[in-house]
C-alpha cells in the first residue's frame, strides 16, 4: 500500500488533478485498491479533494490533487560545464527562491564540490520555514542514476560519488541524473510533447545533449548512456573535441562554438557590441551572449546561424535513424530560438529525405530554466517516500 500511495503522489505531481479512474489507469492498479489508498492519503492530509470533473454523461467524478502546503519542497541543482545554479520548487513547480548561480569549470576547478556544498547550505538556510523533501541534481557526463555515480570523473573526484556525498552531508534524500536525460523527462511531462509518443529533446548548451523518448518513455540504451549526440562525427573541422576525438558535432554546433566564433571575430577587428566587455573580461559569458543577441548584434547572430546549420545537419541524421514525431530544441540554447529555427529547418531540408522530414515537427522549448525544473522532476520521480521527514545536517 505504501508503494501505491507513493505512485499516486508522483502521478498527481506529473499530471495534476486526477480522478480515481485516471489514477487507476496511470498506476495500473484496481479502482478499489486506488480508492482505499486515496482515502488514506486524504485522511493523512497528503492530498486534497479538488472538486468534481466535468460531466461525461454520468455521475461527475471527484478529482484529487497534492496538498502542496503539507509536502514541502525540492532543492534543485543544475550543473553545467561552466556554472552551478540552484533554487527550490514546491510540488506545484512554483519557484520559491531566486536562482543563484556561481561560475566554475567542473572538469578543471578543484573547489567545485566546496561551491556545491555552500550553495546547498545557503539554500537550506533560506528555506528555514519549509520542509525539504529531497535534492535533485542534474549534470553532464556519463551518469549512472541508479547508483548515483558520474563515471565521467575519476573515482578520486568528489563529483564521482556526488549523490552519496550530498546525501550523507545533509541527511536529505538526493538524486542524480544526466542533464539531457532529465531535461527530456521535464519536457515530456511539462512541455510541448505531453501527448507525443516518440520525440527527441536536444539540450543545446555548451555541448549538444540528447534525450530520446520512445513510446512515452525515456530510452536509455543498453548501458544507460543513449543520446551522446555531441559526439556524432559530422563536423568538417579537425578541431579536437573535449572527448579527445576529432570531427564531433559539438565543435561546430554548441554554444561553446558560438563563443569561440565571436571571440575570433573580435580578435580580427570585427565590430560588435561585445567589444568592450570582451576587452574588459578577456572572455564572454552566456549573459553577455544573450544581451548581444537581444540587441541584434550581427556578429552574435551570424555565429548562432552557423551552429544552427550544423545542428540541422545533425538533426537530419537523427530523423533518418529514429523517425521521431517531434523534436524539441531545449536547454539554454532555446532562448535563441527565433534565429535558430529557420536555419535548422533549412539545413534539414538540405540534408534530410523529405518523406521523413515532413512528418517531423521541430519546436523550440518554451520552458525557462528547464534544467532546474528537470532536477526537480527527477527528484520526485525517484523519491523513495515523498512524505517522510528529513533530518537536515548543515
Amino acid at each position: 500500500m505504501e508503494n501505491l500511495k507513493l505512485s499516486i503522489l508522483q502521478t498527481l505531481y506529473f499530471f495534476s488533478a486526477q480522478s480515481i479512474a485516471e489514477i487507476s489507469e496511470r498506476t495500473g492498479k484496481s479502482v478499489p485498491l486506488v480508492t482505499r489508498a486515496v482515502n488514506e492519503l486524504l485522511s493523512e492530509g497528503w492530498i486534497i479533494n479538488s472538486g468534481l470533473r466535468a460531466s461525461t454523461g454520468g455521475r461527475r467524478a471527484a478529482s484529487f490533487n497534492l496538498n502542496v502546503q503539507k509536502h514541502g519542497c525540492v532543492i534543485a541543482l543544475a550543473i553545467d560545464q561552466y556554472s552551478i545554479a540552484i533554487t527550490a520548487f514546491n510540488l506545484n513547480n512554483k519557484q520559491l527562491l531566486p536562482v543563484k548561480t556561481v561560475t566554475t569549470h567542473i572538469w578543471e576547478d578543484l573547489d567545485v564540490y566546496d561551491k556545491i556544498l555552500k550553495l546547498i547550505t545557503d539554500t537550506i538556510h533560506n528555506l528555514s520555514q519549509q520542509e525539504i523533501l529531497s535534492i535533485g541534481i542534474t549534470m553532464p557526463g556519463f551518469v549512472d542514476s541508479e547508483n548515483g555515480l558520474n563515471t565521467s570523473f575519476t573515482s578520486q573526484s568528489p563529483l564521482y560519488t556526488l549523490r552519496q556525498r550530498i546525501e550523507e552531508h545533509f541527511g536529505i534524500q538526493t538524486y542524480l541524473e544526466n542533464d539531457s536525460s532529465a531535461i527530456a523527462i521535464a519536457e515530456k511531462n511539462f512541455g510541448q510533447i505531453k501527448e507525443v509518443a516518440d520525440a527527441l529533446v536536444i539540450n543545446l548548451n555548451w555541448g549538444v545533449g540528447l534525450g530520446i523518448i520512445v513510446q512515452h518513455q525515456l530510452f536509455r540504451g543498453h548501458s544507460g548512456f543513449a543520446g551522446e549526440f555531441s559526439h556524432i562525427p559530422l563536423a568538417n573541422e579537425n578541431k579536437l573535441c573535449s572527448c579527445g576525438k576529432k570531427g564531433c558535432l559539438e565543435v561546430e554546433a554548441s554554444l561553446l562554438s558560438v563563443m569561440e566564433y565571436i571571440e575570433q571575430a573580435l580578435q580580427t577587428g570585427q565590430r560588435s557590441s561585445l567589444e568592450k566587455v570582451y576587452q574588459r573580461q578577456g572572455k564572454l559569458s552566456f549573459e553577455n551572449l544573450y544581451d548581444a543577441y537581444q540587441k541584434g548584434d550581427q556578429v552574435t547572430i551570424i555565429a548562432l546561424k552557423k551552429i544552427a546549420h550544423m545542428l540541422g545537419k545533425g538533426i537530419a541524421t537523427l530523423i533518418h535513424i529514429l523517425n521521431p514525431q517531434t523534436i524539441v530544441i531545449s536547454g539554454r540554447g532555446s532562448e535563441f530560438g527565433e534565429v535558430l529555427l529557420p536555419q535548422i529547418q533549412s539545413s534539414i531540408q538540405e540534408y534530410c529525405i523529405p518523406r521523413l522530414s515532413k512528418h517531423t515537427n521541430i519546436q523550440i522549448s518554451q520552458i525557462r530554466n528547464i534544467q532546474l525544473l528537470a532536477s526537480t522532476c527527477i527528484a520526485v520521480q525517484q523519491m523513495q517516500w515523498i512524505t517522510q521527514k528529513q533530518t537536515i545536517n548543515t
